[in-house]
């Protein structure tokens, strides 16, 4: 029974078959079964005042829950987390929901799962969904992969809206005399009177001007109000489409008839790149957003001052535009465990993890909630650390890192592993020398979470050609590594039940003492201490170079003040270095700092290493090319 509910929890029953099939027919199929999200949300002690139904099986949760929950303790938090991937991932979020169908339907906790919305760039190029594989999954699949309620729509929304808002003010400040441009700032009403607008309000604090009535202020106080004077070349802010379109990567803008003159280039981000979708994954509350959509720092005036979405007087547009957006979705697993689904920023360019409304809300209803860090520990789970529970106040209790004996292989010299392409035999056939030689990938980073203080428990998410052997040698290097304990994982063939010596070592893990510390502490530490911090001590470099931008940067940023904010680096999910080439566990390599990057609203600086896009690109052949209606049915078919 959960922690607020009367009524005791059902699981779902899970009827699974070999050879598996594909994700699609299996969530499809288990519909048939799973439970109305309102009888879900009774079980885990829900208020039907606390739900917003967007059909059968999914539901927003109203923040207000938090409220009427405050004095229930917390219960253990969990984060899934990894070893460098292959390009094809290894796993993580369907170890994440097997783990979580173990604890849940098979030894009775009252288990929560919060996981991240997906990107349909993704979705529709190569990579495929995020509802986790084979039988642990969260489903509806189709609803999870696509809309789900909008909130990346939502996000797409709200960013471009900033965008149209920056360009337009430029123009319209180069055609307007400072007593033009306030009379339409501040309009006259028909009564005669005039008055600012909220966000004006805002401005004016800003400017040291307390002054309430616009007809009050001086000549010198209108120019200082009503001049951003955007320095065109400082802009940062960017439109975005959640879709990879390459050819928007770099776009030329103004060059309308009416805009002559205001041509500049810029481009577009992925939506989920979005510093709003980062904002939306860290905030704590309405108020909590609302001020930091204000602190969005776009770019710069031509006197060098920061210029943000608050200057703009877009940002109280932009929370309106997310007010729905941040109630967490409530839908379940496949063996009928309740899921937060929720936000969905990138971890190699933004931190990578879901929200924490969802976890807090999750903390509060069950006594183990799961949730999951983007691609490998160096990655995600440092941010989830770092950043995450910097803004939250949580401390986990345990680390979950897969491994997988595939991903192994390829860290101690296999072939080049490709998305879309048959493994090579390396992979598929027994080779303990190649395996052993990659070991010490998975070594580094349970390393890497044990000096942040907490147990890790491995989970070898185990494929069809894994031998015993190959396993056995896996769970010998991590427990030799530090692991409380290394597991063979089967929840993909099985469900709940292959994870159930999973969830028996996590639940005994999650009563281990604990230490946890951050990195670097951010008071006191220069921008450039936290990231040589991170360089050397999570990635194993010998040092780091700064390219002539990011020196500008930093100079730029600590003058601002911005330098107590944490670091996000911007780095491949494909190397513990910078360089994706260089797999195990690369020596003697310096990380370039290319340039470096404020998401003041969100939190946090985010340097970038090496080359990063923040626009994915479609392949030859994507697979929208298999995504399809099935007439007959009206069913969704091709998603995977």
């Amino acid at each position: 029974m959960y922690k607020n509910s009367s009524i005791p929890f059902k699981p779902v029953s899970l009827e699974t078959k070999k050879p598996v099939p594909v994700d699609i027919e299996i969530a499809q199929t288990q519909m048939a079964k799973v439970k109305p999200i309102t009888e879900l949300a009774e079980e885990i002690g829900l208020k039907p005042d606390e739900l917003e139904l967007f059909g059968k099986y999914k539901a927003k949760v109203r923040l207000e829950v938090l409220d009427r929950l405050k004095d229930v303790p917390d219960g253990k938090y969990i984060d899934v987390t990894a070893i460098t991937p292959t390009p094809l991932g290894e796993g993580k979020s369907t170890t994440m929901v097997g783990l979580s169908q173990a604890l849940g339907a098979h030894l009775g906790k009252n288990v929560f799962t919060c996981i991240r919305q997906p990107s349909q760039g993704p979705t529709f190029g190569i990579k495929g969904g995020a509802a986790g594989g084979g039988y642990s999954q969260i489903v509806p699949m189709e609803d999870f992969n696509l809309h789900l309620t909008g909130d990346i729509h939502a996000i797409t929304a709200a960013n471009n809206l900033l965008a149209a808002a920056i360009d337009t003010r430029m123009y319209h400040e180069s055609r307007q005399s400072d007593a033009a441009l306030f009379r339409r700032l501040c309009p006259t009403a028909k009564d005669g009177s005039r008055s600012f607008a909220p966000s004006m309000i805002k401005r004016l604090e800003k400017l040291g001007i307390n002054k309430t009535n616009p007809d009050d202020l001086t000549s010198e106080e209108i120019h200082r109000f009503v001049r951003l004077d955007i320095d065109p070349d400082s802009i940062t802010w960017r439109r975005g489409i959640d879709t990879n379109d390459r050819m928007l990567r770099e776009i030329t803008i103004g060059q309308g008839p009416k805009e002559n003159g205001f041509t500049r280039r810029t481009g577009f981000d992925i939506t989920v790149a979005s510093e709003i979708m980062a904002i939306l994954a860290l905030t704590t509350d309405l108020k909590d957003m609302r001020e930091r959509f204000g602190k969005i720092v776009i770019g710069t005036s031509r006197a060098g001052d920061p210029v943000t979405a608050e200057d703009i007087g877009c940002a109280g547009a932009m929370a309106v535009l997310m007010m729905d957006a941040i109630k967490p979705n409530l839908m379940q697993t496949l063996e009928g465990t309740p899921a937060f689904v929720h936000a969905g920023p990138f971890a190699n360019i933004a931190h990578g993890n879901s929200s924490i409304i969802a976890d807090r809300i999750a903390l509060k209803l069950a006594d183990y909630v799961v949730t999951e860090s983007g691609f490998g520990a160096d990655v995600g789970m440092e941010k989830f650390f770092d950043i995450k529970c910097r803004y939250s106040g949580l401390i986990p209790n345990t680390v979950v890192m897969v491994a997988t004996v595939r991903a192994l292989k390829m860290h101690g010299g296999g072939p080049t592993v490709k998305a879309g392409q048959p493994l090579d035999p390396a992979y598929t056939e027994e080779n303990l020398d190649l395996l052993r030689a990659g070991l010490c990938n998975l070594e580094a980073h349970i390393k890497n979470a044990l000096n942040f203080g907490i147990p890790v428990v491995v989970a070898v998410n185990s494929f069809k050609d894994d031998t015993p052997a190959e396993v056995e040698l896996v769970r010998e290097a991590a427990i030799n590594a530090g692991a409380e304990d290394a597991v063979i994982a089967k929840h993909w063939m099985e469900g709940g039940k292959g994870a159930v010596e999973l969830a028996e070592a996590v639940v005994k893990a999650c009563e281990k003492p604990s230490n946890f510390k951050f990195l670097y502490p951010l008071k006191g530490t220069s921008i450039k201490d936290k990231i040589e911090t991170l360089c050397t001590e999570i990635y194993g470099a010998d040092g780091v170079e700064y390219l002539p931008e990011a020196e500008k940067k930093i100079e730029q940023y600590t003058k601002f003040g911005f330098d107590e904010l944490p670091i996000c680096m911007a780095k491949t999910h494909l190397s513990l270095s910078h360089d994706p080439a260089l797999k195990g566990v690369p020596k003697g390599f310096t990380i370039p700092i290319r340039d470096i990057r404020a998401s003041v609203g969100a939190g946090f600086l985010y340097p970038l290493a090496g080359s990063m896009s923040t626009m994915p690109g479609l392949p030859t052949r994507p697979v929208f090319f298999d995504v399809d209606l099935d007439l007959k049915t009206g069913k969704v078919i091709g998603l995977f």
